[in-house]
């Protein structure tokens, strides 16, 4: 299963395509993030996530996508704009007919380091030593998508394992 995850942010959005292999190892296929001016007007950036995650999509052709839950904000302003960028993320998925699966923070980082408050650079480490990178994959954004597609895989892992026991039983 490939799996591609994005961490949305207004002026940074990262996304990460990762690999469940036939063998169970995990295979990082491409990462980045999507770098966008707080003084480009919001339509134009949203304008911008769309047509760059739809290209990624395009090429790297992912079986699902995965996204981080809304977090409560103490600002409203920035949680409407989040909101905004989490829906062209869900729209740029849902337009190809992929399926868009949503994990809040603590789980993602629960899934990959262990620990549901750990911090953007121990989420780094685990996802570098996770997919046998060489470096740390940079921005930390990137990290957190890679994350968010690694979540994504084991929760579908072990969902289709019990499946498999239900169906036997």
């Amino acid at each position: 299963m490939r799996v591609l995850g994005i961490d949305c942010g207004t002026e940074c959005t990262g996304f990460g395509v990762v690999e469940l292999c036939t063998d169970g190892k995990l295979s990082c296929l491409r990462f980045g993030a999507i770098k966008l001016s707080s003084r480009e007007a919001l339509a134009s950036r949203l304008a911008t996530i769309f047509a760059q995650l739809g290209t990624v999509i395009e090429q790297y052709q992912p079986d699902q996508v995965a996204i981080e839950e809304v977090f409560y904000s103490v600002n409203a302003k920035s949680a409407l704009k989040l909101g905004q960028v989490r829906g062209v993320a869900m729209l740029a998925a849902s337009s190809v007919g992929l399926h868009v699966a949503e994990y809040a923070p603590l789980s993602i980082k629960s899934a990959v380091v262990g620990y549901g408050r750990a911090e953007k650079h121990q989420v780094q480490h685990m996802v570098a030593r996770l997919l046998n990178l060489r470096e740390l994959p940079e921005p930390a954004d990137a990290a957190d998508a890679l994350a968010i597609a690694i979540c994504h895989l084991n929760t579908s892992a072990t969902l289709e394992r019990q499946n498999q026991r239900s169906a036997t039983a």
